[in-house]
């Protein structure tokens, strides 16, 4: 397949990518402050056999400069690649899901918000045949701890509603923090042109072509350092049209 996307050599390896069994994708910009966290965190809290793919937008990021530092142990099985697809959070994504090598791959924010205990479960479901596992902050036992406020009611309303409205089998289509069996991403066209609302693309698109969407609860941090780069009033209206869309298709398509 022909992505568009420069690969850089790993900055460590474990020697490992011939049992890979899973992809994490992290978009960064500028996550200085978290990526060594998040790097120590990946290394002694999931699962082995993983390769970690940080997309990047331009050289002068200073996660670059961080993770170069970082000791070798931390930096195993870490790939970077240069976003060619298109400034901003969504082409880093595209990039990284479009460069993974595992057969099940897992979108991860570096500012440590994301839920690291439900990785497992999240692998295992793909594994055992859910195209794309989402991690819910809405459905029983997941929670959401800080963030803006109106961005949370948004988010749990879409979600509450499209199962009302569209049968879509999540509490939380919204959330980026999901896992996807790669055989699918090879087959779909991702339309959506910002931010983060490709997550929800992929989720509806999954569920309306009969492949299995399927949930698991987890709690959402919001970040302790650095600056968050979602911009509610400006992707919205992105949101809202994958959301007219599953409509649609539920009642009219």
């Amino acid at each position: 397949m022909t992505t568009g996307v420069a690969e850089h050599p790993h900055l460590g390896d474990d020697g490992a990518s011939a049992r890979l069994r899973y992809s994490i994708v992290v978009p960064v910009y500028n996550e200085g402050a978290n990526i060594g966290t998040f790097c120590r965190r990946v290394r002694t809290e999931l699962p082995p056999h993983h390769e970690v793919l940080v997309c990047y937008d331009f050289e002068g990021d200073d996660t670059l400069a961080v993770l170069s530092r970082l000791p070798v142990a931390d930096t195993a099985g870490i790939r970077l690649v240069r976003n060619t697809l298109g400034p901003g959070v969504r082409g880093a994504i595209e990039s990284g899901l479009r460069a993974a090598a595992a057969p099940v791959v897992i979108v991860m924010m570096a500012d440590l918000s994301d839920d690291f205990g439900r990785v497992e479960e999240m692998v295992a479901r793909a594994e055992a045949g859910a195209t794309v596992v989402c991690a819910s902050r809405y459905m029983r036992g997941g929670r959401q701890l800080g963030g803006p406020v109106i961005k949370g009611v948004l988010s749990r309303t879409a979600g509450v509603t499209l199962r009302w409205l569209a049968g879509l089998p999540t509490h939380d289509p919204t959330n980026s923090f999901k896992a996807y069996r790669q055989e699918f991403l090879a087959r779909t066209r991702i339309q959506s042109t910002t931010g983060f609302c490709l997550a929800m693309e992929l989720t509806v698109k999954a569920h309306f072509t009969g492949a299995r969407v399927e949930e698991v609860p987890a709690t959402w941090h919001d970040r302790r350092a650095g600056r968050s780069r979602f911009k509610l009033l400006g992707w919205l209206p992105h949101y809202t049209r994958w959301y007219l869309w599953a409509v649609y298709r539920r009642w009219l398509g």
